[in-house]
C-alpha cells in the first residue's frame, strides 16, 4: 500500500503513546504514513507535542469512569497499550483493586465507548503473565488455559474476558497480544539494569544457567501491531508473540557483551545457593525470573496471518546495545516490567 493510499485510511487511536511501546509504534506509523492521534493522560512535559503523536487528546487517568468520546471521533481502531504496569514493590493498599481500575475496568470502559461510537477494530496489548509464570519443557500457545498468578496478570486477563463478551455482543473485532519481555532502544527495568551490568564489566552468576527465554524486540512487536491492524484473519484471534529465537539467560548476556564489545563475566553458582541467597535477600522472583524457562509457541501468527519478524534476535540486540551505549547513564533501581 502506497503513502497515499494510508493516508484515505481512518485513522486509529493510541493509548500509551508515551510510553515504551507507544514511542515505538507512533515512529513506525508516522514514517508509513498511517493516521492515528495519540490518547495522553496529562499535559506533554514539553507543552506542545511534535508531528510524532498526531492529534492529541488529554483524556486523564484511565478508569471506570474516563470519558472517550472526543477521543473515539472518526476513529476506526483503537490500539491499547496503556496500562498499570508489573511493580516490583508496589505500596498501593490493595494492589489488585488497583490493577483492575486501569487494566480491567479502563480497558473496557474504553472498549465499550469505543464499540458504540463505531471503531471496527479493538487491539488490546496484554502479556504472556496470563498463560502464568514460567513454562516445563512445552511452550505456552493459544490452546492452553490461563494461569494468571499475580494482581496485574489477573488484571489482564480479566480485561481479555470483557473484551471477548463485549466483541461478541457488537460489531467490533477484538484482537488480543500477549508478548514476554519486550526489549530494544528506550527499554527500561531489569533489562536496562543487564546492559548496565554488562557494560561495567560486573561478574554474574549466569554461566550455569541452561534456561530458555522468548522474548521480542520492541521493533518487531510494533510491526505485529500494524499487521493487526488491518488483517482480516486476526479479528477476533489470541495471539502469542515473539521474537522465535529463544535464548538461555547466559546466551543473552553473551549476546549483549557482544554487541557491546565487551566480555560477558560469567561465573556458575549451583541453583540452590542462588535460590537460597536470593530469598534471604527478597530477591527470590528476580532470581526464578533469570533461571527459569518461559518460553512461547508464536506459530499461530505466522501461519494465520504469513507474518514474519522484521528483525533478528542478533540485529535487534545490536541495536539495543547501539542504543545504550549512545544514551546510558547511571542507573537507579528498577521498578516495572519492560512488558508495557
Amino acid at each position: 500500500m502506497t503513502n497515499e493510499e494510508l493516508n484515505q485510511v481512518p485513522s486509529a487511536l493510541l493509548t500509551g503513546a508515551t510510553g515504551f511501546v507507544g514511542k515505538a509504534l507512533r515512529k513506525k506509523l508516522h514514517a508509513a504514513g498511517i493516521k492515528y492521534s495519540s490518547a495522553v493522560r496529562a499535559a506533554l512535559s514539553s507543552g506542545k507535542p511534535d508531528e510524532l503523536f498526531g492529534q492529541v487528546h488529554h483524556i486523564g487517568e484511565i478508569g471506570s469512569e474516563t470519558c472517550w468520546d472526543g477521543a473515539l471521533k472518526d476513529i476506526d481502531a483503537v490500539i491499547h497499550l496503556a496500562a498499570r504496569v508489573h511493580i516490583m514493590k508496589d505500596t498501593a493498599a490493595d494492589p489488585l483493586q488497583s490493577f483492575r481500575e486501569v487494566n480491567t475496568a479502563g480497558t473496557l470502559r474504553l472498549a465499550k465507548a469505543a464499540a458504540d461510537a463505531g471503531v471496527r477494530r479493538f487491539i488490546f496489548l496484554s502479556s504472556v503473565k496470563v498463560n502464568g509464570e514460567l513454562t516445563t519443557g512445552q511452550p505456552f500457545d493459544e490452546s492452553m488455559p490461563a494461569a494468571p498468578q499475580d494482581p496485574y496478570a489477573i488484571s489482564k486477563h480479566e480485561a481479555e474476558q470483557g473484551l471477548r463478551k463485549i466483541a461478541a455482543e457488537s460489531s467490533m473485532e477484538v484482537v488480543i497480544i500477549r508478548p514476554p519481555l519486550i526489549y530494544g532502544p528506550g527499554v527500561k527495568a531489569n533489562f536496562l539494569h543487564l546492559l548496565g551490568w554488562i557494560d561495567r564489566g560486573i561478574p554474574l552468576p549466569l554461566a550455569g544457567i541452561r534456561n530458555q527465554r522468548s522474548l521480542v524486540a520492541v521493533d518487531n512487536l510494533v510491526d505485529f501491531l500494524i499487521t493487526c491492524r488491518d488483517h482480516p484473519a486476526a479479528a477476533n484471534e489470541l495471539f502469542l508473540i515473539s521474537d522465535g529465537e529463544d535464548l538461555s539467560t547466559a546466551g543473552l548476556a553473551q549476546c549483549i557483551a557482544k554487541h557491546m564489545g565487551r566480555s560477558a563475566r560469567l561465573f556458575s553458582v549451583p541453583q540452590f545457593l542462588m535460590n537460597l541467597g536470593a530469598s534471604l535477600l527478597g530477591k527470590r522472583p528476580m532470581v526464578d525470573r533469570l533461571t527459569c524457562s518461559l518460553q512461547i509457541d508464536s506459530s499461530k501468527a505466522r501461519q494465520l496471518l504469513q507474518w514474519q519478524p522484521p528483525l533478528s534476535v542478533d540485529e535487534a540486540m545490536a541495536k539495543t546495545a547501539s542504543w545504550y551505549l549512545r544514551q546510558k547513564k547511571p542507573l537507579s533501581k528498577p521498578q516495572a516490567s519492560s512488558t508495557e
